[in-house]
């Protein structure tokens, strides 16, 4: 209930009318059941820009610690919410995302909803695409569900002549569902759900026109990877010149 009534008094005004977004390829999202939202990030603004625009209601994944609420009165307010409008907790607490701390999103696409990710685990740095993170592979795989790229442009922030932080016609651009569900059985095969990543970011890298840079966004941000060595990694596409896995017999059709 929260969700729609946030969405629709608040959000969804905001972003038609007022920023003057506008979608593409919305028939490209089936009208019911489970699927995958995978996007590039660019703003913070992508977090909501993309849920105003759909018809159907999305669940994002968020930090566990978010849901605690035990950081003062700020945090007891964004864990409400956060619960209050359907988001779910997602447990990286053993760093490597696992099918364990993954239960409450696979819950959602059990349930047939929609759920957002972000497979580059962080914002770009530059605008640039980033590698992908496995873990929205391991999720597609385990739930049976259609991965639906998603690009996102325009979404930054910028002042206005009385400093108002504003976006000024974001865009949001949706592709055909890629089903992977043929390579079921290679579930933990990392070789697998690596080139899985790769064709997913292929999949947005052609929505959105980047430039792809075969490196994490989170090593550029923490410094491990120098903006040198990040140029030396740009390639025409993720996952260039890496060969498809076999598909396992059992997963013919």
């Amino acid at each position: 209930m929260y969700y729609q009534l946030f969405k629709n008094l608040l959000f969804a005004p905001v972003v038609r009318w007022l920023f003057q977004a506008r979608i593409e390829g919305e028939e490209n999202v089936p009208e019911t059941g489970g699927a995958i939202l995978a996007s590039n990030h660019l703003a913070a603004g992508d977090t909501f820009v993309m849920p105003a625009l759909l018809r159907r209601q999305v669940t994002f994944p968020a930090k566990a610690e978010l849901f605690t609420g035990n950081r003062g009165l700020w945090s007891k307010i964004i864990a409400w919410f956060l619960k209050a409008v359907g988001q779910v907790p997602l447990d990286r607490s053993g760093g490597r995302v696992s099918l364990d701390g993954l239960s409450p999103v696979l819950q959602v696409l059990a349930d047939g909803g929609l759920v957002g990710i972000y497979p580059e685990g962080t914002r770009s740095p530059d605008g640039r695409l980033y590698k992908g993170r496995t873990g929205v592979a391991r999720m597609a795989l385990a739930a049976g569900v259609p991965v639906i790229p998603v690009a996102v442009a325009d979404t930054a922030p910028i002042r206005t002549a009385l400093g108002i932080p504003w976006i000024r016609k974001p865009r949001i651009m949706i592709g055909r569902p890629h089903d992977f569900s043929a390579y079921a059985a290679l579930a933990e095969d990392r070789d697998t759900l690596r080139w899985i990543t790769d064709e997913i970011m292929h999949d947005i890298q052609e929505l959105s026109g980047q430039t792809y840079v075969d490196g994490y966004g989170t090593s550029v941000k923490s410094g491990s990877l120098s903006a040198a060595e990040a140029e030396a990694r740009v390639l025409p596409r993720p996952g260039y010149g890496a060969t498809p896995p076999q598909v396992p017999s059992d997963g013919l059709s």
